[in-house]
């Protein structure tokens, strides 16, 4: 999904995402599948690289914390909890982090 995302290529991003997928982050609480892919994935294809720092597995649910580039260089660290339903992802909340040097 994230290397997907960096590159912008949508496809295996539906293929991952529940139909009753829903989204939230600090600007944005409980947006649906639709409201993901309307407010969240214009910023696809401006990333280069993710280096996951952490990933804990805790029953449905993935914590994954990572620092991620972006096409300019610059670069900046968040924490997902992903919610899976089965191999899909039935939930995501976005923690984000800070700029990096």
């Amino acid at each position: 999904m994230y290397r997907a995302f960096a590159a912008g290529d949508r496809d295996p991003v539906e293929e991952l995402l529940a139909d009753d997928f829903s989204f939230s982050s600090p600007p944005d609480p409980l947006l649906d599948r639709a409201g993901y892919f309307e407010r969240c994935w214009p910023g696809a294809g401006s990333l280069t690289e993710f280096d996951f720092v952490r990933l804990v597995e805790s029953g449905d649910e993935v914590v994954v914390t990572y620092e991620a580039t972006r096409t300019d260089g610059t670069r900046f660290r968040n924490t997902e909890v992903l919610t899976f339903a089965g191999e899909k992802i039935s939930r995501a909340e976005v923690y984000f982090g800070w700029d990096l040097p």
